[in-house]
């Protein structure tokens, strides 16, 4: 079921599946700003990832010597949460662990996703709650969409350009194509003009560029150099930057954790950018979309 808010500037969905994100509707411009998912490139719009983002190395991870089975992204984006609130300006939803999450990932969880809208923003909240009675450890992500060129424009993908904090270069990872986990001993420079570059037709060819420790806003702007959306994420230690060949859209993920390094087959608990909860402690997060 689908729950709809809105002001004078945005039209804003959530799907209570997965808790997704499935429109920023511009009503100041007249044009959707998420992916509307066509499945001959990718039937998703902004899903959420946990307890894992990416992949664990040969898709299983260690926990006090068991070894759990996952699959890329986790289940939070496939499970059907429950709407717990709903204001004028606000979504939330609510996923719970049951027997079914707990064949994956062991833990006793509580999973509010909140979207809030202020003026020309949406922002998604995360909360966290360990209900086990030893410590949890987790990732979670953010895989937001944008169309790409915007909806109603003629442009190419191509001529639209990736924003950054004026930054002169940026180092990112590629993905090992096998495994689908990143490759940390072969670092990229994706160079910058005035902290932009344009959206390369090849940038994408391997797959997500993975960057570390580096990013707390970015955005996509139009061909002119206008702003067109930005993302900000302070303090994520990761973010990831993807899009399908041929396709027209972008993902900008703010990430709080990722995908294994390649190789890696030690206890989740030692893993980089790991997040741990004692017993009812509670995390919090939050990006923000700001639509131009």
């Amino acid at each position: 079921m689908l729950h709809t808010i809105e002001n004078d500037y945005l039209k804003v969905s959530v799907d209570d599946h997965g808790a997704e994100l499935c429109s920023i509707f511009d009503k100041i411009h007249n044009r959707e700003v998420i992916w509307q998912a066509d499945p001959a490139y990718w039937k998703r719009h902004a899903p959420v990832l946990f307890p894992n983002v990416g992949r664990h190395f040969e898709d299983h991870y260690r926990i006090d010597g068991t070894e759990y089975p996952s699959k890329q992204h986790g289940f939070a984006r496939d499970s059907e949460f429950t709407c717990v609130d709903m204001t004028a300006d606000s979504i939330t939803h609510k996923l719970k662990s049951s027997d079914a999450t707990k064949e994956n990932y062991p833990y006793d969880f509580e999973l509010k996703i909140k979207h809030v809208l202020e003026k020309n923003q949406v922002s998604v909240c995360w909360e966290v709650v360990n209900h086990s009675d030893e410590t949890m450890y987790f990732t979670i992500g953010g895989h937001p969409a944008f169309n790409v060129p915007a909806n109603g424009n003629n442009d190419k993908k191509e001529d639209y350009l990736l924003t950054f904090n004026g930054e002169k270069s940026l180092t990112y990872l590629l993905l090992d194509p096998a495994s689908g986990t990143a490759l940390p001993d072969q670092t990229k420079t994706l160079e910058l003009t005035d902290g932009t570059c344009h959206i390369d037709a090849h940038m994408f060819d391997n797959d997500a560029l993975i960057f570390d420790n580096q990013i707390e806003k970015a955005g996509i702007a139009f061909p002119d150099g206008t702003p067109y959306l930005e993302l900000t994420c302070h303090r994520f230690p990761n973010f990831g930057i993807w899009s399908v060949p041929g396709s027209s859209f972008v993902c900008l993920e703010p990430w709080m954790g990722r995908c294994d390094d390649c190789g890696f087959k030690n206890d989740l608990s030692e893993k980089s950018n790991i997040n741990a909860l004692n017993t009812d402690e509670i995390f919090n997060a939050s990006y923000e979309i700001k639509i131009y």
